[in-house]
Formats: structure tokens, sequence, C-alpha cells
């Protein structure tokens, strides 16, 4: 069976073999006819809250967060149409903020192809850095009485906008909603307690579970710590087309949002597989090892113990340098030695907790990646480096036999396959 991977920004072919092979795909939703026209007509008549033109004078400051460029959500399509529906604000009174969480700020260029030529000339456009005190504010205090600073211009702005799309998540359920504030524009500090071991442990942390889902329960609780006054979702499709928009209250919209991923992107299974092919659904998720674990944690909810997971990505940003993931993987025995040093009371690094669910998975199954990294460096992290997926699964099969049942994700985390009965 040919198969067409999302993989980079060309995609991959791959001939699986075997006589037993079941593709999980998303229910395909065609994009909006007329995508500005349907944002403005919900922008005028939102999901439990005002039309947004109301909710901004002409003299607020307005702080607007979108995604960084490891999400691909069309921000260059979109802003535009934010802005038009906002006549009454001068240029100089708008400030876009890429929120990075964590991750590395966005280079020029990538700024320039995230948001588009006319408003990065038109607008201020700026990195958040988590790790500069000299950059944040504070924001508030958690339901824990935690002090929590958040990026400066989103703290003292009037009025605050997020972008962003919903999909299910590996640890929060979905993205989307008060996620593109929390931990898009916090401090290191509150996103490393946010990221704790015992919560990323938690089974309840985990794929399409909104409610009692401790990871989502912290974006909730430290996102709305300043008021959110328009939240502006969408769901999208393989061609990157909006399919529907979510906009307005940010609980209200993005319930109804995450019902809908969850009707759409979610697939039951009856039974695990011994083998499980899946991409980290292209570019730009796919641009290094670190977010390739989501695509290996789709393929995990259905992978049998013991079973093979191969993860089609290309990772031309290897691990990445930055960070403290490669070390994680590269300077554990095991993966097992990996948990016990993030279970260790106490212990709290960067970045801990894409190790730890990489961790998770690797002791429950084998894990090879194809993909542009060195495979001396993929070894020494305990994955196996593919360079024919077609021939790596016959030899599985060689094996097991040309009747195992074999699952293939062809877009990876944009479909969470999900056992019926569990």
């Amino acid at each position: 069976m040919k198969i067409h991977l999302q993989y980079g920004t060309t995609g991959l072919d791959v001939k699986v073999p075997g006589n037993n092979v079941r593709v999980i795909e998303p229910t395909f939703v065609p994009g909006l006819p007329d995508e500005a026209a349907a944002f403005a007509q919900i922008a005028a008549a939102p999901m439990g809250g005002k039309p947004l033109a109301s909710l901004v004078g002409s003299n607020d400051r307005v702080a607007v967060v979108i995604p960084d460029g490891t999400r691909p959500l069309p921000s260059d399509r979109l802003l535009p149409w934010l802005f038009a529906q906002l006549p009454q604000v001068a240029d100089k009174n708008i400030v876009i903020i890429n929120g990075t969480g964590s991750h590395r700020e966005n280079t020029q260029d990538e700024l320039l192809k995230m948001v588009g030529a006319e408003v990065l000339r038109r607008y201020r456009v700026v990195n958040h850095n988590a790790h500069d005190p000299q950059t944040l504010a504070l924001a508030g205090k958690g339901p824990d009485g935690r002090a929590v600073y958040m990026n400066r211009q989103y703290v003292e702005a009037d009025r605050r906008i997020v972008m962003g799309f919903i999909e299910p998540h590996f640890m929060a359920g979905f993205s989307g909603g008060y996620k593109g504030i929390f931990p898009a524009v916090a401090d290191i500090d509150t996103i490393m307690h946010y990221h704790r071991a015992q919560v990323i442990g938690d089974a309840r942390s985990t794929w399409g579970r909104l409610q009692d889902n401790p990871t989502q329960d912290q974006i909730r609780a430290y996102g709305s710590i300043l008021p959110l006054d328009f939240l502006f979702n969408v769901t999208l499709n393989r061609k990157r087309q909006v399919t529907r928009f979510f906009c307005g209250d940010p609980l209200v919209a993005h319930e109804a949002g995450c019902a809908f991923a969850k009707s759409t992107a979610m697939v039951a299974c009856d039974h695990k597989y011994p083998i499980v092919l899946t991409s980290n659904s292209g570019f730009p998720l796919d641009q290094n090892l670190y977010q390739t674990v989501k695509g290996m944690s789709a393929a995990a909810q259905i992978v049998e113990t013991g079973g093979l997971i191969l993860a089609a990505a290309r990772c031309n940003d290897g691990f990445p340098e930055h960070g403290n993931f490669r070390e994680f993987l590269t300077k554990h025995a095991s993966a097992q030695a990996i948990l016990d040093t993030i279970n260790t009371p106490g212990f709290s690094k960067f970045d801990q907790w894409q190790a730890q669910v990489f961790a998770l998975i690797a002791i429950n199954a084998k894990i090879g990646v194809y993909s542009e990294m060195d495979a001396n460096d993929l070894a020494a992290a305990h994955i196996e480096a593919v360079s024919d997926l077609s021939e790596r699964i016959s030899q599985e099969l060689k094996t097991r036999g040309q009747d195992t049942p074999i699952a293939v994700l062809p877009e990876g985390p944009m479909t969470i396959p999900y056992l019926r009965n569990s």
C-alpha cells in the first residue's frame, strides 16, 4: 500500500508492506469557502461574548499573542482580518507578541513568513523571552499563591487578544484557549512549575481530555490571571485551510472548538497494533526531535507493549541544539534512567517534560525515526535511525508474520487514535 505521509514541506511517499494495514486519518473537513467573511461574521457575533469592535477603544493599547514558528497557524492570513475589525485603533497602539513559551525566539526571516511582510512593516512584533526578567512584569498570583510573571507588553496592555488553533494535545488534552497565553507568555520559573514531573506523569494529562486534566487545569488557572478579552481560535485541515472559527469568550469558544476537534480528529480502535507508522504532521511541527515526541505519543496510544513505533519527521533542526532535551536523551543509559532522574525528589531542569514523555513511550516500545538527523546522534538518544521505512517494516514482518496488523498515521498528531473500550 502506497501512503503519503506529512513530512517537511513536500511530504513523503512510503510503500507499506504487509497484508493487514489500517490507515488512520482525521475526518477531512473542507476549508471554509470564504474565510475572511466567516471571521467577520463571528467577530460581530462571537461565542459567549460581545462583538470584537465594541471591546476595544480607540486609545486602548492592544496586545495580540500568536503561536510561535513551531505551530502551523496561518497568522499571515488571520492577522489582517483581525485588524480590519479594529479600524479605530492606531497601528502604534498594537503589539504582536510571538508566544514562544520556553522555545527559542524566531528570527526576522521566520517572523516574516509567519505574519507576512505588510503586518511586519506596520506593527511592532516582539518575541517573548521567558528567561529575561527585564521583558517580564508581575501578572498576579496563581491559585497556589505563586507569583506569576508574563511578557511586559501583555501585562501592560489595556486589551488582550490571543490567536491559536485547536487540536488534540498530548498533555493538555487540547491546544488552543488559554494555552495561547500560558505557558506562551509566562516566565520560565512558572513554566517549570507547570511542567513538573508529577503533573506530566499523571495519566489524566493526556490527549483529548479537557475536564479533570491537571495540565489543562493549570493552563486555565494561570492563563486567566489577567483578563483575556477575545479568543481567536480556528481548526485547520491538512491543507492548512480554516475549517471553523471559534471566537469570543475564552472558555465558551474553546470548549466548542474542542468538541468539534474531538469529533473530527480522534479515531476509535478496537485493539492495539504491533507496528505503528506515524509522521509528525510535516512542517512546521517536524523541524526537530523535541516536537517529534508528539507524533510518537500519538502512535503510543495504540502500540502494543514491545511493539515498534516508526516516526517520519524531517528534524532539520536536530534535537534541537538549544535547551536540555539532547542532554537528557544522550546522557542517560536508558529510558528508565531518564525517568529515574526526573522523578528524583527536588529535581527540576528545563526541558525535562518532553524527555519524560519520550521516556514513558520508550520503556514500552521500540522507536525508530526516519529523518535528516545523524544516525549516531539518534543511537545515542536510544532511537533507531531508519533509512528506509518500507524495508524496516519488511524486516519486522519477517519476524512477526505478513499478517501482522499495522497502523499508519499519515498526519501524525493531527489524528489521535484511542482504544474504544479504554
